[in-house]
């Protein structure tokens, strides 16, 4: 949930100092280049606010959209990002604007954890944040983080996606820092997945916890391991199988789940594939 005093209290200061610098010493210097990491960032963000969906709408604090922009906010930042203080709130504009919003944050706080603090609170400081903001941005540069690995000349497969053929019993999960907000789950003993594709790599992204069990992994039909998915603490988004070659493949990668005696689970977030 965001903070709305500090929000407003924010674009109030930036306002009132935009119109001190122009008013002192000309027009603002427009720094053309983007930051390191702004798509990573942005796909983080819009993850955590609202599990990457463009509609969704807080009831409490009128925040909307992919990056729950509050609406408090919007006229300001769709005059300055997209020419139209009145411009609606669509997939298109939203990732403009939080792309150009992102943009002057980072070259005015220099880190994307100051950007994510601000983006909860509204406010620049370096210390005192409360255990829920830390939670917040910590769960964001985890996630960064983990995007790193999703470098250009890579594809996404969803969970649901048809290059994907499940058997057995599977069922959908909802969590905001999946990718997309869903991933494909089971825990009966026996149940498969088996990715097809192309490409010089291929990443299974999935979560890990105590309810989660082993499964074992096998690439055109050979089996290659098992792997365990338990962890002490939940963490939604983790890497759990990556292989490379030295020029694109084709392959198939399938996953079956191995049904462990109380923490049977295991997941399909998404699989990337490396060109």
């Amino acid at each position: 949930m965001r903070v709305p005093g500090g929000r407003l209290r924010a674009v109030f200061v930036a306002s009132f100092a935009a119109v001190i610098l122009v008013t002192s010493v000309g027009p603002a210097v427009v720094v053309a280049h983007d930051p390191p990491g702004i798509d990573r960032f942005l796909r983080a963000l819009g993850s955590v606010e609202s599990g990457g969906d463009y509609y969704a709408l807080n009831s409490t604090t009128g925040a909307y959209g992919k990056y729950q922009i509050m609406p408090s906010n919007w006229p300001a930042w769709a005059l300055k990002y997209l020419g139209d203080a009145y411009a609606p709130q669509t997939p298109t504009n939203q990732e403009i604007v939080a792309h150009g919003k992102a943009h002057d944050l980072y070259h005015w706080l220099e880190s994307w954890r100051r950007v994510a603090y601000w983006w909860l609170t509204g406010s620049s400081q370096t210390s005192g944040w409360s255990t829920y903001a830390t939670s917040y941005v910590n769960r964001i540069m985890s996630l960064y983080a983990t995007y790193a690995e999703t470098s250009v000349g890579s594809t996404r497969y969803g969970e649901g996606n048809a290059a994907i053929a499940y058997s057995g019993t599977w069922v959908d999960a909802g969590h905001r820092s999946y990718a997309g907000g869903n991933a494909r789950q089971s825990k009966q003993s026996g149940a498969s997945a088996t990715f097809a594709f192309t490409g010089s790599r291929v990443v299974w992204y999935g979560p890990k916890g105590p309810t989660r069990g082993k499964a074992k992994i096998y690439l055109n039909g050979v089996y290659r391991k098992t792997v365990d998915l338990y962890a002490a603490s939940y963490s939604p988004r983790n890497a759990i199988f990556s292989i490379g070659w030295t020029s694109s493949t084709k392959g198939g990668l399938r996953i079956v789940v191995g049904g462990t005696a109380g923490r049977p689970v295991v997941a399909i977030d998404e699989f990337v594939v490396s060109d």
